[in-house]
């Protein structure tokens, strides 16, 4: 496929191959962009920034509105092209189009609903005959930098709120997964989107995505990745807007109470979706020790029962991880802890890419697999004595984006909402668990701002505030 810019679909002097995780064969190329790629970019999104700008929110509903039709007239190709590209099972992929479709609906119905407020200026002391409203505006030009494990849904929730809030957008999709991108481009152009209103630049997050957020012309960033690329990134944006969503760590908390098949159910689908290539997968279950033992006997065969290989094939749960050298890391990790004194549940071993589904048992707050982001298919168990000793485990961490709690004491959960530093809060869910319509980001080194269409919207637009003096 080609990148997108200038109002024009347009190749490269070198191309970036795409790899089916699974079997390593070429999926398809795209250009690989350079510094030049990104000047004429971010010169012509400046024009489109104007040509959205005069777009009416009703416009841009029924942009967004046509776009959503042919996303779901297109689902069973991109979805297709989707499991190919990442790694996730067809089912998976195919959940995917349809949540994004519904990601683009709602950015729609929220252009409809811009809107502002009137001002309480005779609050003021000595205030009389002023009149006061706020009005919101587009920020101009966004960033769109997306990662690779939902590469259709989450560039949805950066285009479609840019798209609802009047802004021209530049997208710099994940290197491993720029297709199903491409191809929303394809579908944005024929739903009606001015030729100028977006550009997508496939290549080295590293070259051009830094010269992407450097740009003073580039007056929002939009980012979801790691801590380490957003620091970099919030290093070099100079004075401009930016949402954070970054890395995690998150707990899921059982009290002695629980329903325990119920927990094993949703831990089970919290930690292994998408080969826990999730910021917000289960990645340490804290269990009171009188219910360990039982939670863990429990959840062994549902684990083992995880079909692990091709993603295209329907029998399979989990497919491979995006990339060969990720399962290697995984591994690596794992076999850290057990060497550190955890214990091996199930799973453990790798083939290529695809890396088995893991439990592990007796592991400690300090062992890597508990204190960074391992965003691979492995949980790991650590056992506690009271709620106080759960919280404070549930925060013994530099992330904060997501946590789930099971009980049915609702006092503790209470304690659980209010105490444990996360964006995100469950009750009786595991951590893995997010509507599109609600708000979502982290707390603590997961990051700033908040997506959601109705959320987003907020962050790329600016707010002025009128005044009207009369005598």
């Amino acid at each position: 496929m080609k990148l997108y810019s200038k109002g024009a679909w347009r190749g490269g002097d070198e191309s970036i191959e795409v790899i089916n995780p699974f079997d390593g064969q070429i999926v398809d190329t795209v250009p690989r962009a350079t510094a030049q790629d990104v000047e004429e970019a971010i010169e012509s999104a400046q024009r489109g920034a104007g040509d959205m700008k005069s777009l009416t929110g009703y416009e841009r509903f029924e942009i967004l509105s046509r776009a959503t039709a042919l996303l779901r007239q297109r689902a069973d190709e991109i979805a297709r092209t989707l499991s190919l590209e990442e790694g996730k099972p067809l089912a998976e992929a195919l959940f995917e189009v349809d949540r994004s479709a519904q990601t683009l609906e709602l950015s729609g119905e929220e252009a409809k609903r811009l809107s502002g407020e009137v001002l309480p200026l005779d609050g003021g002391k000595g205030v009389k005959n002023k009149l006061g409203f706020t009005l919101r505006v587009p920020c101009g030009v966004i960033a769109a930098i997306a990662p690779f494990n939902f590469p259709l849904n989450l560039v949805c929730h950066k285009v479609g709120p840019a798209i609802a809030a009047g802004n021209s957008v530049i997208l710099k999709p994940a290197s491993d997964t720029p297709l199903v991108s491409l191809k929303l481009v394809e579908i944005l152009l024929e739903a009606g989107l001015p030729p100028l209103g977006i550009s997508c630049l496939t290549g080295s997050g590293s070259l051009i995505g830094e010269k992407i957020c450097s740009d003073p012309r580039v007056r929002k960033i939009s980012f979801t990745g790691s801590k380490e690329v957003g620091e970099r990134i919030c290093a070099v944006a100079g004075i401009k807007k930016v949402t954070m969503e970054l890395g995690s760590n998150c707990p899921l908390v059982v009290l002695p109470d629980a329903d325990l098949d119920e927990v094993a159910n949703l831990a089970v689908s919290s930690a292994y979706t998408n080969a826990g290539q999730v910021c917000i997968s289960a990645q340490r279950l804290i269990v009171m020790e009188s219910v360990r033992e039982a939670l863990i006997e429990t959840m062994k065969p549902k684990v083992e029962a995880l079909k692990v290989g091709d993603q295209l094939l329907e029998e399979t749960g989990i497919g491979p991880m995006v990339r060969k050298s990720d399962a290697s890391r995984v591994e690596s990790w794992i076999q850290e802890a057990v060497g550190d004194g955890a214990q091996l549940v199930c799973g453990g071993e790798r083939d290529g890419a695809l890396m088995q589904p893991t439990l592990l048992d007796v592991a400690t707050p300090d062992m890597r697999v508990c204190r960074e982001e391992l965003f691979g298919p492995a949980v790991s168990v650590m056992s506690v004595s009271s709620i106080d000793e759960a919280i404070r485990l549930a925060n013994d961490t530099e992330f904060g984006l997501s946590a789930g709690l099971f009980t049915k004491d609702i006092d503790a959960a209470m304690r659980f909402a209010r105490e444990v530093d996360s964006g995100n809060i469950h009750i009786n869910w595991g951590p893995l668990w997010r509507t599109d319509a609600m708000p979502y980001g982290g707390m603590k080194g997961s990051g700033m701002g908040k997506e959601g269409p109705k959320y987003a919207i907020e962050e790329m637009t600016e707010m002025k505030s009128v005044v009207i003096h009369s005598k």
